[in-house]
């Protein structure tokens, strides 16, 4: 077992390297979720083995030690090849993903194929050969170990009691996956978990038309009531455009990086979500909408999907001054919705612009030209380059222009004196009309129409509710006019993409598994029998996710895909092994009666209880140390990992108690009461 397992890891990466793909937190999950299977195909072929060669030394035969080996690989090898397989073929959907939920979960998905197919090739061709090396002296018995006493001990009366009443078994199996069903309503959705990228950024929006030196004003008391909090490192807030063309901010868009201290500098019970609590109750400024989001995150749904926020609303139609009205209008119908934070509406046509007409007949009159006029102009409020200083390898304009309180305001730039032909000075506003008009700070155009934005944030519920519930409420109380229309964007589109690829690909992926059953089995019913452990583990899944306040996501999907393979895995190995125990007592000709398949199918439970349990908790055990992991990247592992944990519980109680009470009715049909 512990050979193989860094054979079949070091295999993977082989063919890693040859496709250039990077090892990153996702591989590493890849290989965490592979070890458990890996390790479990290990166990069962040696215990496997193991049992062979007890019966071996029993009976006294003078068959080949080597020969009892394989066997007993033979025996286990074909399943265990397939349901390896199996567990490959059923990380198809993680394929399917696209954009940046692809590019996340992919590297995982690549890492657990091909560590999956190389242990299943090393099942039936390394496995048998190390046993053969290693498996020498006399073999121990099963009552021989205290733990397999024991484990024995506890399960026998049940599946005994199990074999006495199998219909009432599966009924109360079925009767619990009925009454978990109501969790999955309980359960939220979204499209990723929140990913703690270790610090925040702060984006409010003012309404347009601020002043620079408002603006500058503004940003430093933000900046002074952020750093009060005491987790608090450092605050850098930047106002309007940086200068670069890649970041056409407007003036009433900010962007404050906040850096948090480390975790074990923060007071005693604080976490992340209160810590953004805390902030956004400290930084309630009249005139501005708060924004609380995650750098690297807010960017990508930015150039993706243009909104900044979680959640937003695009307004499509012919006339930027209908769409403003309408955004003015869905603004108090959000704030009604439960858990929303802060929502604003673009302002589309609500831009100021300082328009100089110059009137041509009043500068004729004192022989002005309008190259005259324009030249001042620029020089004042613009500026004018005179010179440049030359400091070391560093090269410095040096520009003039008025001071910002002789040009702050339409009448003080009316007052701007323009010398004349003759030597006078003549006011800029006896020559031109100097004021202020609004219009469009920016025109955004989509799918060939004028659209505006509406930034949503809201706080302690899950995307997919908190949308429907929003959606409700416009349908009921927002007429639109005839044109116009409105779409829901940022992490709900990417969620509504999902679903719809997910649902085409998971029922393809079902039918190649139960396919992959039917090659093993060569039986619909025991290949049915087998896919009854994919519900079965759902009801784990489910309760665990309740517990940890866990909403479904592609996180949980990716989670819930790599179950539904291990679940499969377990339920085969007992198949396996009950088919075993029915062939060796019908080759003895002890199967006469019910009595004797009770007991064939006693002894094909009980007898392997001990690699059934460790394939289940070796699973567990593996899995453990990411519900305990911290830092970046942790929320989206937990969340493949919560629901693996539950499921592979509750999966367990499926394969020791349900498939056996299903085989024993399966296998009843063929015998006498007698």
């Amino acid at each position: 077992v512990i050979i193989t397992l860094p054979v079949a890891v070091l295999m993977s990466f082989i063919p890693m390297y040859f496709m250039g793909l990077t090892s990153n937190i996702m591989s590493l999950g890849g290989i965490a979720i592979a070890i458990g299977a890996m390790v479990d195909s290990a166990i069962v072929m040696v215990e496997n083995a193991h049992k062979h060669l007890e019966r071996w030394e029993e009976s006294g035969k003078k068959e080949p030690r080597l020969q009892v080996i394989l066997d007993a690989a033979k025996e286990v090898g074909e399943p265990l090849f397939f349901a390896l397989l199996i567990i490959t073929v059923s990380f198809m959907p993680i394929f399917a993903l696209e954009a940046q939920e692809g590019r996340l979960f992919k590297p995982l998905a690549y890492t657990k194929t091909f560590s999956m197919f190389f242990a299943s090739l090393l099942s039936i061709t390394l496995i048998p050969a190390l046993m053969g090396i290693f498996i020498k002296g006399k073999i121990q018995t099963e009552t021989d170990n205290p733990v397999n006493r024991y484990l024995i001990k506890i399960y026998d009366p049940i599946i005994r009691h199990v074999l006495k009443h199998p219909l009432r078994t599966i009924c109360t199996g079925l009767l619990l996956f009925v009454l978990s069903m109501p969790v999955v309503w309980q359960l939220g959705s979204e499209f990723m978990p929140p990913l703690n990228e270790g610090s925040i950024l702060y984006m409010p929006t003012t309404l347009p038309g601020i002043g620079i030196s408002e603006a500058s004003r503004l940003l430093q008391i933000q900046d002074k009531l952020i750093k009060k909090v005491p987790e608090v490192l450092s605050v850098f807030g930047k106002v309007g455009r940086a200068e670069t063309p890649t970041d056409p901010a407007p003036m009433d868009m900010y962007e404050t990086i906040i850096n948090l201290k480390p975790k074990e500098r923060w007071r005693p019970g604080i976490t992340w979500e209160k810590i953004i609590e805390e902030l956004d109750n400290l930084v309630k400024i009249p005139g501005t909408v708060n924004a609380w989001i995650m750098p690297i995150k807010t960017r990508i749904d930015m150039l993706t999907t243009g909104v900044k926020t979680p959640v937003g609303i695009k307004i499509f139609g012919p006339d930027l001054k209908v769409i403003e009205k309408i955004g003015e209008k869905i603004e108090p119908l959000i704030k009604k919705v439960k858990g929303t934070r802060s929502v604003f509406a673009e302002r589309a046509v609500s831009g100021y612009y300082l328009n100089i007409n110059i009137d041509r007949e009043k500068i004729a009159r004192y022989g002005l030209k309008i190259e005259d006029v324009e030249m001042v102009i620029e020089s004042a409020l613009g500026g004018e380059e005179l010179t440049t200083t030359v400091e070391g390898k560093e090269r410095y304009t040096v520009n003039i222009r008025y001071l910002r309180e002789l040009r702050d305001t339409p009448e003080k730039i009316g007052n701007i004196y323009i010398e004349s032909p003759i030597g006078f000075q003549i006011p800029l506003n006896q020559v031109a009309e100097v004021k202020l008009d609004t219009g469009p700070m920016q025109i955004r155009d989509e799918d060939g129409s004028p659209v505006g934005f509406v930034y949503i944030d809201f706080a302690n519920r899950d995307v997919g509710s908190y949308v429907e519930d929003a959606k409700k409420l416009i349908r009921e109380e927002l007429k639109l006019p005839p044109g116009y229309g409105i779409e829901w964007t940022g992490q709900y589109e990417f969620l509504q993409r999902v679903s719809k690829r997910l649902t085409l690909i998971i029922p393809l992926t079902i039918f190649i598994i139960f396919f992959f059953h039917y090659v093993v089995f060569n039986s619909v019913v025991k290949s049915l029998m087998v896919m009854l452990s994919v519900p079965f583990a759902l009801i784990g899944s489910l309760w665990f996710l309740l517990l940890y306040k866990f909403h479904f996501s592609i996180a949980v999907g990716v989670g819930l895909i790599a179950l539904a393979g291990v679940a499969i895995e377990t339920a085969i190995v007992m198949v396996v092994f009950l088919d075993e125990a029915y062939e060796r007592y019908l080759k003895a000709g002890k199967l006469k009666t019910i009595k004797d398949l009770e007991a064939a199918v006693h002894e094909g439970a009980v007898q392997r209880v001990r690699p059934k349990l460790m394939t289940v908790c070796v699973g567990i055990a593996g899995l453990l140390p990411i519900m305990w992991s911290h830092g970046t990247g942790a929320d989206v592992m937990q969340r493949i990992a919560a629901p693996m944990i539950g499921g592979l519980i509750t999966s367990a109680i499926l394969v020791l108690f349900i498939v056996p009470a299903i085989y024993f009715l399966w296998r009843k049909r063929y015998f006498s009461q007698t």
